[in-house]
């Protein structure tokens, strides 16, 4: 039996979507206002879904202060009140939209799951904007 187990996360970050390959005019044509050269910032909200087998030991299917703490490690402390553009690697030459944000963040939660569970992350930038990934 396969149950799914989530974790609600959040943390506050800037970001600035453009290409330094382009002039302003068509960065401004493309991201908008999130383009801004002094950046702009959202509250996201973060929902990690781990889906497996409850062990018949613990019935368990993750402890979750270990996903707790596996979020805050790999994800709030690095980029909670920070700059993602300026101050987080992943992103040094990837535009932080959230489509590359839910696809990095996965890729930092994904090697401490056992291979047999299955992970998805669901990011919210505003309330009514959100996306989703599950490695596939």
């Amino acid at each position: 039996m396969r149950v799914t187990v989530s974790r609600k996360a959040h943390f506050n970050a800037a970001h600035r979507l453009y290409r330094a390959d382009w002039d302003d005019a068509k960065n401004e044509s493309t991201f908008g206002k999130c383009s801004n050269e002094y950046f702009h910032g959202h509250n996201y909200e973060l929902i990690v879904h781990v889906t497996g087998e409850i062990n018949p030991e613990t019935g368990y299917v993750m402890d979750m202060k270990v996903l707790r703490d596996l979020i805050k490690s790999e994800v709030e402390d690095a980029f909670d009140h920070k700059n993602l553009n300026v101050q987080v690697p992943e992103f040094k030459n990837l535009i932080p939209t959230a489509e590359n944000i839910v696809v990095v963040i996965y890729n930092k939660l994904r090697p401490h799951l056992e291979t047999q569970q299955d992970l998805e992350v669901v990011l919210y930038e505003t309330p009514r904007n959100f996306v989703k990934y599950n490695g596939k």
